[in-house]
Parts: C-alpha cells; structure tokens; sequence
C-alpha cells in the first residue's frame, strides 16, 4: 500500500485548540516512557506547554460543551436505520465517561502541573535560550539522572488532573475525523475552494495526499469557506504554488 500523508486544518477555535492538545498529549506519551534523560526533558517541555495551554479559565467549560454537543449528535444518528446500536451504546458510555471525567475535576485542569514549585522552577529558567542546563537548575539535573522508573512515577503525577481533558479530546476527534468519507477531488492549477453548510458547520478539514511528494497543501478557512493551495517545496527559496492539476482525498469532518 502506498504510503499517505494527511494534513489537518480546523475550522474554528475550539477544534485548534484541541488540535494542539492532542499534539502536545501524542509528545509526552512518546517520550515519557523512554529511558534517556534527554526523552524525559522532551516530555516536561511538552507537558510544561500544556499547562500553558490549559491554563485558559474556559477550556473546562468548552469542553464539556463539546462533550453534551456530541452526545445529543448521537441521539440524532441514533434515529438512522443504518446504524449499529451497539457500536452507538459504546460510544455514548465514553462521551459520558469524558464527561464524568471533566465535571468530576476539583480543580481547573493542570492546576497541579503549574502550581508545583519544582515545575515553576523549570518554567522560569526555560524562557531564557539554554536556561535549562545544569549549573542552572542543579535540581533538575539531579532528578534527570533518577531512575527512569522515578521520572515516570513523577510526570504521571504531574498529568494526572490533565488526564481527563486528554482522554475526553482525543475521543471528540476522533469521531470528527470518523464523521465523514473522504471525496476524491481535483484542485485546478492547484488551487481548491469549496463553501460549507452553515446548518451543519464542518469541524475539520482533512486532506490526504501520497507520502514522499514534494508538495504540501496551504489551507485556510472558517465556518463559511475554505481554500487550498498546494505548494512545491523547492531546493531553495520560497515554497510556490504548482500549476499543475492536482487530484487529492477531501474529508470534510462535520461531526
């Protein structure tokens, strides 16, 4: 099977949001379990950005939001004869799970991450180039060089009122990307655009090209419409846009 490459653009700022969560969940899952000092402060890093980003006093709120908004798509979809109740009653008991997760919360999510003293410690060192280094944080060398089984033990407590959030948004995208089906489409001298459906607003745009290729896609919209540019990587300069004719795989998750 050919390799393929999918590029994701969201559509509003909810979905970007849960977008660069996700990102930063998939970073520290990969790197927190490796053994190599050098992995584990990959993963602080990445944990230390979401705090940042959890920080927002709404993002609790929005994505309960989200949750409820999904479980009544799902009273709807249950009314299609097409679909399987059982595969319905399983994905509801998640959304309702998330949901239990969120609400369950006694703080604002990674409260505990920003508010321990050995983290503020790192975030305060980091914001200048190399600040991180060992004669600058003599602690955090020293608990670098801790067992693996340690700095584990430590970031899991780190994430954990983090978890819910991070369980409930990679469920919600996932059945935005499950949503639709993928449309073989043509870009016209490598440029696409298409409006949307303002009583069902999409969520996401995938598109899928074939791995390897020199060219990626620009894309840029909002609830009403959106673009894509494919461009050429070149040798050298600016990416530009190719004039050819480009057939590609358009999903557009409405979800």
């Amino acid at each position: 099977m050919t390799p393929q490459t999918v590029f994701e653009h969201p559509l509003n700022e909810r979905v970007r949001t849960f977008l660069r969560l996700e990102h930063l969940f998939e970073k520290v899952d990969y790197f927190m379990p490796q053994y190599d000092p050098w992995a584990t402060r990959v993963a602080v890093e990445a944990l230390l950005d979401i705090a940042a980003v959890t920080a927002r006093s709404d993002l609790k709120t929005d994505i309960a939001k989200e949750l409820e908004r999904n479980l009544t798509a799902l009273g709807r979809v249950a009314r299609q004869p097409e679909v399987d109740p059982s595969a319905l009653e399983r994905i509801s008991r998640d959304l309702e799970r998330a949901l239990d997760g969120i609400t369950g919360l006694g703080s604002p999510i990674g409260q505990s991450a920003r508010e321990d003293d050995f983290l503020k410690s790192v975030v305060q060192r980091s914001s200048i180039p190399g600040g991180a280094c060992s004669f600058d944080l003599p602690l955090y060398h020293q608990w670098l060089v801790q067992s693996p089984e340690r700095r584990q033990s430590r970031l899991e407590t780190w994430l954990q009122d983090l978890r819910p959030a991070d369980t409930a948004i990679r469920l919600m995208l996932s059945l935005a990307r499950g949503s639709a089906r993928p449309r073989e489409v043509t870009a016209a001298g490598g440029f696409f655009q298409e409006s949307l459906d303002l009583q069902a607003p999409a969520q996401l745009v995938r598109v899928t090209l074939p791995g390897g290729g020199a060219l990626y896609p620009e894309i840029s919209g909002h609830k009403n419409r959106f673009s894509i540019r494919f461009m050429n990587i070149e040798p050298r300069g600016k990416p530009t846009q190719t004039p050819e004719h480009i057939a590609f795989r358009l999903t557009c998750c409405v979800f």
